[in-house]
Parts: C-alpha cells; sequence; structure tokens
C-alpha cells in the first residue's frame, strides 16, 4: 500500500512539475512577445534595414506558428512595405535604406513594380538605397535595380530565367487510377482543366500563354532597363550561358561585368559599407545604426485625417462561406462590407482586387454586396493588384471605374466544373455499385458507380448559363455587347496593358490614385481623405504567435544559398502547386472562375489543408 501511495505521489509531481513547465514557458513567450512590440519612441538615427524575408503578398495569411521551427516564410503586405519606403524618404532619421533579398519569397509583377517605384523616389531623393543578395532572382532584381549600390556575395549570382516553364498535367495518372474526369467547361482558352484531361498543352492555352508570358517578360525588361540603364540586363537575360563561361563559370564576376552589381563582397564587407554612410553602432549592438521596420512602420501609421473612403481587399482564392486573411470567402467579405456600411461614416468605397478567381458562387456573394453599397449611393472604384482575373473580374464588374497596372494579370472570363467518380478506380479493386433509380437524376451524381448521361448534360447546360450570366455581367459594365464581350473572353488572360486597349480596364494606376478618384467621384478633396480598411484586426493570441511566426528583423536574414539554389527553390514550387490541385480536384466548388496562367507567375502559396497533405505524402514516401 504504500508503495502505491508512493508511486501516486511520484506520477502527481511529474504532472504537477509537467504544468508548472508549460506555464513558465507559455508566460515567459508571452512576456518575451510584449517585450518585441513596435516601439515608435525608439527612431534615432541610421539605415532603416527591410528584411524581406518572404513573398509580398496584398493580404498576408494568418500567423502559422510552428512549435518545431519550421513553419512558411512571412508574408509582408504589399502596402506597409511602400508606406515604410515612402516615408524612409523624408524622414530625417534615417540616413540609408537597406533592403536585404536574402530571403525573399517573390510576388506578382504589378506589386514588386510598386514597391521599385517607391525605391526608386527615396534613391532620386539623394538618399543611398543599398541592396543585398548572396543571390538575385528575377524577382528580387526587379526591386534592387532601383537601388543606388547593388552589393552581392562574391559566390554567389544573378541568374534570370524569365517567366513561363513547366506545368504539371496529370491525365496519365489518373487513367491509371482509373479517375474519371468529369469536366463541364466554356471558353476555348479556359485552361485550368486541362491538367486533368490532356498529357500536354492545348494549342489554344499555349498561344495564350505565350502572349501573357511574352508581355510580362517584357515589362521586366523595361523595368530593369529604365532602373539600370547602364547594365546589360536584357543581353544577360538572353546569353547568361554564354556570359557565364566567358567568365570562366564565376557567374557573379560575369554579373558585374554586365554592369548588374556594383559591389561583390560578404555581408561583414557590406555592413561595414553601411556603417560609413548610416554610422557604427555601438559595441555589442551590430556593425552599423539601425532602425527596426516594425518600430519604423508604428512610428509612421495610416493618416486618419479626413472623410474616410473604405477599403475592401478581396485577395487569394475565392472559396465560398467563411476564410481567414489571405482567402477572400465569400460571407466573410461580405459581412466586412456590411458592417464597414453600417458602422464606418464611408463617402466611397474602392475594392482592391489580388485574386486568379474561384467559386463562382462566392464570386457573386461578393459582388451582390457591392452592389448593395452602390445601392447606398457609395461611387466604387475596382483598384486590381497582381492580378484579378476569372472571379477577380467577376467581382470587379460591379465598379464603377477599374483601374490597373500595366502587368496586371486580368480577364479569364469563362468558368468550369470539374467532378470526379470513382468506379473504374473501384473496378480494378473488384469493387461494383448498384441500386434502384427511381428517375435519372437518382442518386447522381454517383461519384462509385459514374455519372448518367442525364446528369452530364445537366451540369454543362448550368455551366452555359453561368457563362451568359458573365458575359451579360461584364457587357452590363463595360458598356459593350454580349458578343462583343464573348470576342474577347472564352476564358483567355490578358496583361494589364492589353486589357486597357481593348476595353476591360479603364485606367492606369494603384491604390492610391483609386482612392483619390472614388474621393473625387464623391465630391471631396482627395487630399483630405484617409483609407479605412475594411479588413478583421487580428485578435492578440494571433499577434502573439505572430511575433513568433516572423523573426526579429534586428537580425540577418537567412541565407538564401547560391544562384543554382534559388532556381531549385522556384522549381520546387511546382510540386507545392501540384498539391493545391489535387485538393481543389477533390473538395472544390462545383462551378469555378479560375485561372492557370495565373499560378505561374505568382509565389507558391500554401494553406494549412496543403501542409497537411504535403506532410502526409512525405511520411508515406519515407517508410
Amino acid at each position: 500500500m504504500k508503495l502505491l501511495r508512493g508511486a501516486w505521489k511520484l506520477l502527481v509531481g511529474i504532472k504537477d512539475a509537467l504544468v508548472l513547465i508549460a506555464m513558465l514557458l507559455f508566460f515567459g513567450g508571452l512576456f518575451t512577445a510584449l517585450a518585441f512590440r513596435p516601439n515608435p519612441a525608439a527612431i534615432k538615427d541610421g539605415a532603416l534595414v527591410i528584411a524581406l524575408d518572404g513573398p509580398i503578398v496584398e493580404q498576408p495569411a494568418g500567423p502559422q506558428f510552428d512549435f518545431g521551427g519550421g513553419g512558411e516564410p512571412a508574408e509582408l503586405r504589399l502596402r506597409d512595405v511602400v508606406r515604410a519606403i515612402r516615408a524612409a524618404k523624408d524622414d530625417a532619421h534615417v540616413k540609408a535604406l537597406v533592403l536585404d533579398f536574402d530571403s525573399f519569397g517573390g510576388g506578382l509583377p504589378a506589386a514588386l513594380n510598386e514597391v521599385g517605384a517607391a525605391v526608386e523616389s527615396v534613391r532620386k531623393s539623394g538618399k543611398p538605397v543599398l541592396a543585398y543578395a548572396t543571390a538575385y532572382s528575377d524577382a528580387s532584381y526587379r526591386i534592387a535595380s532601383h537601388a543606388s549600390e547593388i552589393w552581392m556575395h562574391p559566390m554567389g549570382g544573378a541568374l534570370f530565367t524569365g517567366p513561363g516553364g513547366s506545368q504539371l498535367y496529370y491525365k496519365g495518372l489518373l487513367d491509371k487510377l482509373g479517375v474519371n474526369v468529369h469536366v463541364y467547361r466554356v471558353g476555348k482558352f479556359k485552361s485550368f482543366i486541362e491538367p486533368f484531361t490532356r498529357s500536354d498543352q492545348s494549342p489554344e492555352a499555349r498561344e495564350n500563354s505565350v502572349a501573357l508570358y511574352t508581355a510580362i517578360g517584357n515589362d521586366w525588361r523595361q523595368q530593369v532597363g529604365q532602373a539600370r540603364p547602364k547594365a546589360q540586363a536584357a543581353a544577360f537575360l538572353d546569353q547568361a550561358t554564354q556570359r557565364v563561361l566567358a567568365a570562366g563559370g564565376d557567374i557573379a564576376q560575369a554579373n558585374k561585368a554586365a554592369g548588374l552589381i556594383d559591389k561583390l563582397g560578404d555581408r561583414m564587407a557590406f555592413n561595414a559599407r553601411v556603417a560609413e554612410i548610416a554610422g557604427a553602432a555601438p559595441a555589442g549592438k551590430g556593425v552599423f545604426k539601425r532602425i527596426r521596420y516594425k518600430d519604423f512602420l508604428a512610428a509612421h501609421p495610416l493618416p486618419t485625417g479626413g472623410d474616410a473612403i473604405g477599403v475592401l481587399t478581396v485577395a487569394g482564392d475565392i472559396i465560398d462561406g467563411k476564410a481567414d486573411a489571405g482567402t477572400a470567402g465569400g460571407d466573410t467579405i461580405a459581412r466586412l462590407l456590411n458592417d464597414g456600411i453600417e458602422t464606418k461614416k464611408l463617402k466611397a468605397l474602392v475594392v482592391r482586387v489580388d485574386s486568379p478567381g474561384g467559386s463562382a458562387l462566392a464570386s457573386e456573394v461578393i459582388r451582390q454586396a457591392i452592389l448593395r453599397a452602390k445601392a447606398k449611393g457609395l461611387p466604387v472604384v475596382v483598384s486590381m493588384g497582381g492580378v484579378a482575373a476569372s472571379g477577380g473580374y467577376w467581382v470587379s464588374t460591379a465598379g464603377d471605374t477599374i483601374f490597373a497596372e500595366p502587368s496586371t494579370i486580368t480577364g479569364s472570363i469563362g468558368i468550369f466544373g470539374v467532378v470526379p467518380s470513382f468506379e473504374n478506380s473501384l473496378a480494378k479493386l473488384g469493387i461494383a455499385t448498384d441500386g434502384v433509380k427511381t428517375t435519372p437524376l437518382s442518386g447522381q451524381p454517383d461519384i462509385a458507380g459514374g455519372f448518367s448521361p442525364e446528369v452530364d448534360q445537366l451540369f454543362q447546360a448550368g455551366i452555359e448559363h453561368g457563362y451568359r450570366q458573365f458575359l451579360e455581367r461584364v457587357a452590363q459594365a463595360r458598356r459593350k455587347s454580349v458578343q462583343q464581350v464573348d470576342e474577347i473572353a472564352q476564358g483567355r488572360v490578358w496583361d494589364g496593358g492589353t486589357a486597357r486597349q481593348i476595353g476591360l480596364v479603364d485606367r492606369f494606376g494603384g491604390i492610391d490614385d483609386a482612392i483619390a478618384e472614388a474621393a473625387r467621384r464623391a465630391k471631396l478633396d482627395p487630399a483630405n481623405v484617409h483609407a479605412e480598411y475594411l479588413e478583421k484586426k487580428p485578435d492578440w493570441w494571433a499577434e502573439f504567435f505572430n511575433s513568433f511566426a516572423r523573426k526579429n528583423d534586428e537580425d540577418e536574414a537567412n541565407a538564401s544559398g547560391d544562384a543554382y539554389a534559388q532556381i531549385a527553390a522556384q522549381r520546387r514550387a511546382v510540386f507545392a502547386r501540384a498539391v493545391g490541385d489535387a485538393r481543389r480536384l477533390a473538395t472544390g466548388a462545383a462551378v469555378q472562375a479560375r485561372c492557370l496562367e495565373c499560378a505561374g507567375l505568382a509565389p507558391a502559396r500554401l494553406d494549412a489543408e496543403d501542409r497537411k497533405l504535403i506532410t502526409l505524402l512525405f511520411a508515406k514516401l519515407a517508410r
């Protein structure tokens, strides 16, 4: 008995000790999180360091805390990065702007151009802008080209690949598995379903991709050429192999000879150069005086004076129901807009769209919410970000006028439905189906026994009806006939410059231009308004986790590897997209308006479900 009591006391003691340790870890972490809150009062003379240690997106997803120390790179909000850079130009405390690209995750061309333009304004003001990376990609160099000094590690390199690359096609695999993919589509250029129905790219899809990627590639050449006119960027893009061979295989020296890089040096040499400009740091505080990005943002908050112009963000995949930030849940966005109209004194509305599309139903839910705002007398201006295609364009039809950038990806006016059935897969396992049907639609769609001809006809008719609705919405919004819209629709994707020529876009400009136009339509002075972003504010718990998800930006960015490592990382993104494709095939909305070409230009973005699938797959492969 004494032995049992002793064992029980030991177990209770262990339990109490574990609880105590857990509480100490929690409150210790909470104290650390609170201790690292932005401190506007900490702004002193130095170099503002912006570590671009993740992709630049319109709306970051919620923090993904990983107790194992891994997880996806933090996402940087486009408007925050641009605000910080613009503020650096006029802030006397900022002696230099430092851009660290060693862990950069890329972004859509229009977003990168906006950041590049902000950097250009700082450089033209006479304030030094210094960029550093171990290796530069197309995306990082698009921004870095605007810097006054571009530094690179001597063992690094800048290799530019241009837009394009391989897309995975799954028909052969699906045939081997016996999966029967039922596709219902309208639009000969609507290529999103081709990976499930073909083993190669259709001539129509190839024609569209060539036109789109050529326009985006030309935009890169133009942007970089204007920023660094003496650099041989275009020649290096076309003749990289010859130039590197001429330099004896030394990519960095080939880059420097082409004028792409100003200085070769390791990070210590770079930091010493920054110290020459911004001043040396006190002992134990690093090499140069530095201003933390978060502190600087806190010291330069969004303006709040004047009348309020509501800004509704539709970013990421458009899905039915509710969704967290970074994904456009139809019900969530509609509620945010309705709440904003009821609780805030909005004078006009700007809809910021940065989405390749998704559910047609959710797109219509968002569109109807915007129309209700218009019915209340609010002028509505649409601002397209990096991409506003398919469902993203569906939403945009509710605007009075549409702004876009020349490199915005838009159009893709078309819809499709794709539903798998597994009757052949089950037959291979010796499994059959049978039953009683009282109508042609009894038990349909039957994913185990196969679809009946009636349900196929019914689904195709529904898709054709949805396409006509899409055409009618665009025709009404763009003041065109349905036939005119059909000629430029058919699922074709356009760059923003061409979209303006064919009437899908009204004007070129960014979010600030759209806000100014909304103010004018509301008969307000654009200089006396402020943007009121209609989005859910993160609670303290999310902020707590976010403090761990993103490393302290006073630390150096993690090295991204040499030029070869960067290119390999870009190719691995193809696998990440394949995981998303598989999940969408199994669980996506029945009727979708989604753009395939857009995925090849955007950073790979995995949500929680995608990460679970990848983890499960690698666990299976490791056995």
